[in-house]
């Protein structure tokens, strides 16, 4: 409708998938990344909401800000409130498996100990399954070997409009990596840069997608 802002979702940090009530399974993700975007987006315009895992960062202002802590919680968010916006952009570092029960109290040590996992839910396939015409998806693939190809394969298996390759390199603060965008209709762009100049990046070309 006329004169409505352009609502965008976006996912941010890392999950906890616990093993007991003191121990869990988890990434070194900041959320940086993710809150990085959501103010940006806030900056140009838009009506951001940010679904957020456990950080240390500051509560972004003018952002709704929901907070989860397991994989299963954020795809709970996100099916949630991807319906209500015209994009989503899911930077978030989500837990490929959980342990396949969360055990109580805190467990003693052992000597060896196989610990079970199981695989997480895959949110990007979940919303692209109720993605509408006029919705845009952008996701991220972190590799380590072959970003592209990866990244691509990713793309296309998850249908979704944009993903952002990148490496380990990238999850540190103020340092210059390798990045490329690649859209769904083949098209690919590679930038040298830090974390804080992708926003901007990606806004500037969403036009493509």
């Amino acid at each position: 409708m006329a004169g409505e802002k352009i609502k965008v979702l976006v996912s941010a940090g890392p999950t906890r998938e616990y093993i007991d009530e003191i121990r869990f399974i988890s990434n070194p993700s900041s959320g940086n990344m993710g809150y990085l975007i959501a103010e940006y987006a806030k900056k140009i315009g838009y009506d951001v909401i940010l679904v957020s895992g456990p950080t240390h960062l500051k509560r972004p202002n003018g952002i709704k800000l929901i907070k989860i802590e397991s994989a299963r919680e954020m795809e709970k968010a996100i099916l949630k409130y991807f319906p209500k916006v015209d994009l989503l952009i899911m930077s978030a570092a989500v837990s490929d498996w959980r342990p396949y029960k969360r055990f109580k109290g805190k467990l003693k040590r052992k000597k060896i100990w196989n610990l079970k996992l199981v695989p997480n839910p895959d949110i990007l396939k979940s919303v692209s399954k109720i993605k509408k015409e006029n919705q845009k998806i952008i996701g991220f693939a972190l590799e380590t070997e072959n970003i592209i190809k990866n990244a691509t394969k990713k793309l296309k298996e998850k249908k979704i409009d944009l993903i952002i390759g990148n490496t380990p390199d990238f999850l540190g603060e103020g340092k210059k990596s390798d990045v490329f965008l690649i859209f769904k209709n083949g098209k690919i762009l590679k930038f040298n840069i830090k974390k804080e100049e992708l926003p901007k990046i990606i806004f500037k070309h969403i036009v493509d997608i």
